[in-house]
């Protein structure tokens, strides 16, 4: 079944890397910068990268904001974009959108941040991770995170336990970059084309 996918652009993104990932499955995505061009999406991927505060105002100003607040279908979130799918993040106290309860917090321990490199998922559970193993690595890129809560469907550990991947309603997010994770990050992204 033929399906449009679009990726938002946003001044906050890692666009080429996450079309290249879909483009190995065989998906062509394309990318969104308006409203208009959101709402002619079967779904969306929310990508980012960068500090919350500039990437949320680009998000307001440019309408995409409410764009993907009111999107009925599915929207997957990565790394940035999946904190700014929570109610607040602590970096520059940004007022996220809402999807997910909890708040975004920096990491506060003695290990180096970001917490950068290969990790393994555990816990997991829903159709993003079909067919994933439990304890696959996933590579992540971070210095905030999520904290465990019921809205998780994959958590991690580095000192303290976050959520690597979290779920609510048709939104989704996880934390660690699928499109840099090797078979396992492309089996979550197939999984995503499936839903």
């Amino acid at each position: 079944m033929s399906q449009t996918i679009k990726i938002i652009s946003y001044k906050s993104g890692n666009i080429a890397s996450v079309k290249n990932a879909f483009a190995r499955l065989g998906v062509v995505v394309e990318t969104a910068a308006t409203p208009e061009e959101v709402s002619g999406a079967d779904k969306i991927i929310f990508p980012g990268v960068g500090h919350a505060r500039p990437a949320m105002e680009n998000l307001a100003s440019s309408g995409l904001a409410e764009a993907i607040k009111s999107f009925p279908r599915p929207v997957l979130g990565i790394c940035l974009g999946m904190q700014l799918m929570a109610s607040l993040s602590e970096e520059g106290r940004t007022p996220g959108l809402g999807f997910f309860s909890e708040r975004i917090v920096r990491f506060q321990h003695d290990l180096k941040i970001p917490h950068m490199g290969w990790n393994d998922v555990y816990n997991i559970r829903g159709p993003l991770f079909k067919g994933i193993p439990e304890g696959s690595f996933f590579y992540f890129v971070h210095s905030y995170y999520m904290p465990t809560s019921n809205e998780a469907i994959a958590l991690c550990n580095y000192h303290t336990p976050f959520s690597a991947a979290a779920a609510s309603s048709n939104y989704f997010g996880v934390q660690f970059h699928p499109e840099k994770s090797g078979d396992a990050g492309a089996t979550l992204l197939q999984n995503f084309i499936d839903l």
